[in-house]
């Protein structure tokens, strides 16, 4: 898997998306499909990070919201909402997870010179969970560490039963 992180010259392709006005980013090489809506089932006792399910073209996955691991409210349908539909290893296992976005904006290229890792000071969030910053223009992608969000919530899924 490439990334952006210090020290490396390449550019890493992103689809880049909202929470809460925030702008993030996820490896386009992660994602499989953009949609509009997928029906969710809610899944009693689950990890309110995966608490529902949805059938993706006869499959079915799990549906993250990641608002919460990032102290946002939880995400509400609107119509610019989209669920995008990535493929992560998760030890070993290929896995297809649907992320609730508030909106997807484009793909494009985030360059290594203007990504940086994460401040260990003055950050709102938990510095594992980005794998990097890029600069653009004046704004901030924040680059989601999806292996260590991920992890963290199927950690906590262990610890509830």
């Amino acid at each position: 898997m490439s990334e952006v992180e210090a020290g490396t010259d390449s550019p890493m392709e992103v689809v880049t998306f909202d929470m809460q006005g925030e702008t993030f980013a996820i490896e386009a090489s992660l994602v499989r499909e953009i949609v509009d809506h997928m029906q969710e089932t809610v899944v009693p006792g689950a990890p309110a990070m995966v608490a529902g399910l949805a059938n993706f073209r006869g499959r079915v996955i799990p549906l993250a919201d990641l608002h919460r691991e990032f102290g946002f409210d939880i995400a509400r349908q609107t119509a610019d909402s989209r669920v995008i539909v990535i493929e992560l290893d998760l030890d070993g296992e290929t896995t297809l997870i649907g992320i609730k976005a508030d909106k997807v904006h484009e793909v494009t290229l985030l360059e290594a010179v203007n990504s940086e890792a994460p401040p260990r000071v003055g950050m709102r969030w938990q510095a594992d969970l980005i794998r990097c910053i890029a600069k653009r223009d004046n704004d901030f992608i924040i680059v989601p560490n999806l292996e260590r969000i991920f992890a963290l919530g199927c950690d906590m899924a262990i610890a509830q039963n």
